[in-house]
């Protein structure tokens, strides 16, 4: 027998990237970061006058396992965001795949957000949603300012979680994991 040699057929070369260099334009800034995948949070906690808030939040990550750190981040001119930097508990809720109505409510602005919603205090006294696929019960580590944006970091207390699939955003819309595997 006699090895025979195959021709390497070289892999197709995608073209290159055009580049932008700052300043450029918002829109184009905030459609190019929509194209990376996240999940969906709703961040709650009380008001100074004792009422629940919250609002829906993409820029969630993690920071530290030791400690439990978390952190997100609210636009300085966002309703909410001075209830956050006032440093009460706070609760950050991992929504579902079915609680893409939630996460819609939660991202408009004005109206009582809270109208016919199930939620009660947690252990820490931060308001809880029913039902998200996973909640962290926490507490203000720290505050940053970042541009338009408060970067917030938050010391995990508490947590709980239930089986299920997580809501994803992506290119402005939600959508499903391909995999029918449950991440818990």
């Amino acid at each position: 027998m006699h090895a025979v040699a195959l021709k390497q057929v070289p892999a197709a070369v995608p073209e290159p990237l055009a580049a932008h260099h700052a300043p450029f334009d918002g829109r184009m800034f905030r459609q190019v970061l929509g194209l990376f995948p996240t999940g969906v949070t709703i961040v709650t906690t009380w008001d100074d006058q004792g009422r629940p808030v919250g609002a829906t939040v993409s820029s969630f990550n993690t920071v530290s396992l030791d400690p439990p750190l978390v952190l997100f981040s609210l636009a300085r001119n966002s309703a909410c965001c001075e209830a956050f930097a006032a440093g009460g508990a706070l609760a950050i809720h991992v929504l579902g795949h079915e609680q893409s109505e939630l996460s819609s409510r939660f991202a408009r602005g004005g109206g009582d957000k809270w109208v016919d919603l199930n939620y009660a205090p947690g252990e820490l006294g931060a308001p809880l949603l029913d039902d998200s696929l996973a909640c962290f019960e926490c507490s203000l580590f720290a505050q940053y300012p970042g541009g338009d944006h408060v970067i917030f970091v938050a010391e995990v207390d508490n947590l709980r979680f239930r089986d299920g699939e997580p809501l994803v955003f992506c290119a402005g819309g939600y959508r499903k994991l391909a995999a029918k595997d449950a991440c818990a």
